[in-house]
């Protein structure tokens, strides 16, 4: 009798080709290792610390603590419509794949063009993103260090920047073994430092310098003038940055083990696991911040969170923290490439990427799309330079990789509901729950989206204005006129997900399926959408 490991390996390889694909990668990823690199490139305390800046003028503690309990919520419903659509047909494609399945023949071509194009900038935008965060820890140590007198110029973030970008590709162009092992460790260390700091914060601070429960939890300090409501609503990028990317787990799909349960589960837990954790992170630093908000904001050290570290560490015990805070983030730098790589390797093998052929290229040594590692990597190099056109424009980049994936999340999930099709539930499904989930989280999604277009502040110029609507619609605007683009256009030779399987994929799906089938019960296995 054949090991259970090994019929469920030929299980996932029959699904797989019953989606119309070969198995290309090597099934390395333990259900726990795919929770890892969800939870991993979530990052909870440095997320936080990157994105705290858009929190603390916005409402200030009640915000930092009520709007990421409500907007954990809502994340959590998105979470749950994307689970079940990974979980009825996981593969690496994950969002264009579903929208094309589900859709309309009249419009599938384009939904998933569209889709696969917002994926896949909105995965190399979380690159970016995280990248950048992380350059600017790297350098707030550096102003620690130098007791608060060293200010980092944009080029030598720059520079940075590019060297942990460059590190990431080397990194993630090691076989699928290895870079399975080390999601483990990243969610160890992950866990470790959050309760670090939700423990470790309020034993350090005095009684003098906490704050009260009544300030924690109910002061809304507004800094950027827009209307309260509006600017509690701002204070959602937040916990939507943090809590974000989480189509990673469905994007290493065809290297998971049990990747119909394991993906889905990874979605659902990775996001309740850091709801929790990241709400009791925000209240810890609620109480013990200060009241002082703006010398948060104009702190020479460039970082809030820093700055509260050291006022309540000191300068040593903070550059102890902070040098896990900086290598939990590069962490989750290299999670977010392995992820963005494959999203880009789905979709040059359905030949929808300029460059396809060279992207859509398996290294014979590493088994793993060295290619697409490094197309990832240069295009999220260029766009860190929009830091030279100043902070908003860099800050664009967390909104982008916000809205762009919101808009890829969105449209798979109305597709299922909208238009006729022959879904098929995997084994995770919410039942008669499921249109309403989908309601709620594509309401919050199209909110979110037009809400995180404005610019921080009503009173704006070029140097303040948010050029999230520039980067996004320039590039959604490009890709849709390449797709209508006469003669050459993807209109003319774009038919969605391409079968390589060959001519006998139906042979082959068939007899994979039979030979699992004395192995594992195939009725647990989804046959797709």
């Amino acid at each position: 009798m054949k090991p259970p490991q090994h019929a469920i390996a030929k299980a996932d390889e029959a699904l797989l080709a019953e989606l119309g694909y070969k198995q290309e990668f090597k099934r390395a990823f333990t259900p726990l290792e795919v929770f890892g690199i969800a939870f991993s490139i979530i990052g909870l305390l440095p997320s936080i610390a990157s994105v705290l800046f858009y929190a603390v003028p916005n409402g200030g503690p009640a915000s930092m603590v009520w709007g990421w309990a409500v907007a954990s919520l809502f994340i959590l419903c998105i979470g749950m419509s994307m689970a079940e659509l990974g979980s009825a047909a996981p593969t690496s494609g994950g969002l264009y794949f579903w929208t094309h399945s589900l859709s309309s023949p009249r419009c599938r071509n384009l939904l998933a063009w569209i889709v696969g194009y917002s994926n896949t900038i909105g995965t190399i935008a979380s690159v970016a993103s995280i990248d950048w965060g992380c350059a600017v820890q790297v350098m707030a140590a550096v102003s620690i260090g130098s007791g608060q007198t060293f200010m980092a110029t944009s080029a030598q973030t720059f520079g940075v920047y590019v060297a942990i970008v460059l590190s990431h590709a080397v990194i993630c162009c090691l076989g699928t073994a290895v870079l399975a092992r080390l999601q483990t460790v990243y969610v160890v260390l992950n866990v470790c430092l959050c309760l670090a700091v939700i423990i470790g914060l309020p034993a350090a601070t005095s009684k003098a310098n906490m704050n009260s429960a009544s300030y924690a939890l109910g002061n809304f300090t507004n800094l950027n003038g827009w209307p309260d409501g509006y600017a509690f609503i701002l204070s959602f990028l937040a916990p939507s940055w943090t809590i974000g990317s989480f189509d990673s787990s469905v994007h290493i799909s065809e290297e998971s083990s049990n990747a119909a349960t394991a993906v889905p589960w990874a979605i659902v837990s990775a996001i309740g696991i850091a709801g929790i954790l990241g709400w009791a992170i925000n209240v810890s630093l609620a109480f013990c911040m200060g009241t002082d908000m703006n010398s948060l904001l104009t702190s020479p050290v460039g970082q809030p969170m820093a700055q509260i570290f050291f006022n309540r560490f000191g300068q040593n015990g903070t550059l102890a923290l902070w040098s896990f805070v900086v290598l939990v983030q590069y962490m989750m730098g290299s999670s977010m490439v392995l992820a963005s790589s494959r999203q880009t390797f789905a979709f040059a093998r359905d030949g929808a990427l300029p460059f396809s052929s060279y992207l859509y290229r398996m290294n014979s040594f590493t088994k793993t799309p060295v290619n697409t590692v490094w197309f990832v990597a240069a295009i999220s190099i260029i766009l860190g330079m929009l830091s030279f056109a100043g902070p908003q424009a860099i800050n664009a980049i967390f909104s982008l990789s916000v809205t762009a994936l919101y808009i890829a999340y969105a449209i798979p999930i109305i597709a299922r509901f909208v238009f006729k099709n022959n879904f098929k539930p995997g084994p995770f499904n919410l039942g008669i729950f499921s249109l309403p989930v989908a309601i709620i989280a594509v309401s919050y999604m199209i909110i979110m989206n037009i809400v995180f277009f404005f610019p921080t502040m009503p009173q704006t110029d070029v140097a303040n204005m948010n050029y999230t609507v520039v980067v996004l619609g320039g590039i959604l605007f490009l890709s849709i006129l390449w797709y209508y683009c006469p003669v050459y256009g993807g209109v003319h030779w774009f038919t969605g997900p391409v079968s390589n399987l060959g001519k006998v994929s139906e042979e082959s799906a068939s007899s994979i399926r039979e030979s699992v089938e004395k192995n594992v019960d195939i009725k647990e296995v989804p046959v797709g959408v």
